[in-house]
């Protein structure tokens, strides 16, 4: 049994019977985004360390848990984002692999320590902080979609600091950013490794990228084939179904 709250919901993860994830329309719930950057992020199938910031309702290493052994830590500043993580974790049993923050990205590597994590994902906001009277009134939406209490330099700072030489980092985001991204990535000694733009449909403009870099790797950046979400019918490509339901 699971305790839930408000209009707190128990979903499947997906075509995963055996995982379910609280969430609720009106505080989170997790998007295509999430899923994609889950499916392209490399992480070690036996052992290893893996931390995944802004983790929302711990949907990143839900999914991420059943590609790995290794342990996942999720980080996450909202205090109901963080309940509603870490009661699904413990519906799942997975208390043994998984285990949430309460916390500040920003305040990770000094309380986790350095150079720990062969892998840190990250799905964070995506849009600069808007005038007072153009923030979402939904505080949980606006935290998780604006730049409200880190920028995108905290994120790749944090995640270079918290990534162990020759570990890796994987983020979704959008193409306007991706100039800041790689600039930011460099900066911060992460070599930009593999990216792959993704397209609404294939006569549309790419309206996500996933970028994965390694802490001072050598330069060889390679572009991934295209991922498209719809057909012109508007169902799922073969591809994205696939992803998301594990079939064709």
């Amino acid at each position: 049994m699971v305790e839930l709250y408000d209009d707190e919901r128990l979903d499947y993860l997906l075509a995963d019977e055996n995982i379910r994830i609280i969430q609720s329309h009106s505080v989170f719930s997790f998007s295509l985004d999430a899923v994609l950057l889950s499916h392209f992020a490399y992480v070690p199938i036996q052992k290893g360390n893996i931390i995944d910031l802004c983790t929302g309702n711990g949907v990143i290493p839900l999914f991420l848990s059943k590609r790995t052994k290794g342990t996942i830590t999720g980080v996450e500043l909202q205090e109901r984002l963080f309940s509603m993580a870490t009661r699904s974790i413990r519906y799942n049993g997975l208390e043994n692999q998984i285990q949430m923050i309460h916390g500040d990205l920003k305040d990770m590597p000094g309380y986790l320590g350095y150079g720990k994590y062969d892998v840190v994902t990250c799905n964070p906001p995506y849009f600069p902080t808007p005038k007072k009277d153009e923030i979402n009134k939904n505080e949980h939406y606006a935290i998780a979609r604006h730049e409200i209490h880190c920028t995108l330099e905290d994120v790749i700072r944090v995640s270079s600091q918290l990534v162990k030489q020759g570990g890796k980092v994987a983020i979704v985001h959008r193409p306007g950013r991706l100039l800041d991204i790689l600039t930011l990535m460099r900066e911060y000694r992460l070599e930009p490794k593999r990216l792959q733009f993704v397209y609404p449909k294939r006569d549309k403009e790419a309206n996500t990228i996933l970028i994965e870099g390694i802490k001072d790797g050598s330069p060889d950046l390679k572009v991934l084939p295209p991922l498209v979400v719809y057909e012109d019918n508007n169902e799922y490509t073969a591809e994205l179904q696939k992803i998301l339901y594990g079939k064709s």
